[in-house]
């Protein structure tokens, strides 16, 4: 007789929770890294405040968001990178469905604006990570052949940059996070925060909308064609 493995139930709890189009609209809306009112998650998912609390409940219990409250305001995110890995990688193993036609010229727009450039969590993602991934690989500064490593000549090509790197973090320097638009693993860990943080403060990207898409400015092409040889067609 078979034993059923004591961690078949814990797992079927865990996945249950990913297992909702309420739910699942919460943590795809939480990969831009903020935190977010209770009130503007129930906006985001079309929901009652009351159905989307209960949501946010079994979140926070099973571990995947994290809860803060100032004031009558209650405000989640997700607990931390590794959770923010999940769900996008989850979200790239969706098989393809049928094309949905955005109902609205603004709908399209937004969609076209995040496969272009976002963010995925605390770094770059869509063309703009693959774009700015190709370019770290070609140049030598990142190696893809058994996991994502920078190399010597990466580590310097940050100093140069004025990118600075938490070397004491206890997250991967380097780590592939698979791109749910593109099919393709872009740059996380420690790195990736690290560029995207420094795209965002230098205004190399601007966020644009109120969902993760950013753009990439005129000095901002500048900088990656100078930094990187990245061509502004790609970026665009």
């Amino acid at each position: 007789m078979t034993t059923r493995d004591p961690r078949a139930t814990a797992l079927a709890r865990f996945a249950a929770l990913f297992a909702d189009e309420t739910r699942a609209a919460c943590l795809l809306a939480l990969l831009d890294g903020r935190a977010w009112t209770a009130g503007e998650l129930a906006r985001h998912a079309g929901v009652a405040a009351s159905t989307l609390s209960e949501h946010l409940g079994r979140l926070v219990a099973g571990g995947l968001l994290a809860e803060e409250r100032q004031g009558r305001h209650r405000y989640v995110r997700l607990t931390d990178a590794r959770i923010a890995q999940l769900v996008e990688e989850l979200a790239a193993q969706v098989p393809p469905g049928p094309a949905v036609r955005p109902r609205s010229l603004r709908e399209s727009n937004a969609g076209s604006a995040m496969a272009r450039g976002r963010t995925c969590y605390d770094h770059l993602a869509g063309r703009l990570g693959i774009a700015v991934n190709d370019a770290l690989t070609a140049r030598g500064l990142l190696r893809q052949e058994t996991g994502f490593a920078l190399t010597d000549a990466g580590m310097e090509w940050f100093v140069s940059a004025g990118i600075a790197l938490d070397r004491r973090s206890r997250r991967p320097l380097a780590r592939a996070c698979l791109d749910w638009t593109e099919r393709r693993p872009h740059l996380a860990g420690v790195a990736g925060a690290a560029l995207c943080r420094h795209a965002l403060d230098t205004g190399w990207c601007v966020r644009i909308g109120s969902e993760r898409a950013v753009k990439v400015t005129a000095a901002g092409e500048r900088a990656l064609s100078d930094l990187l040889g990245v061509q502004s067609a790609a970026l665009r």
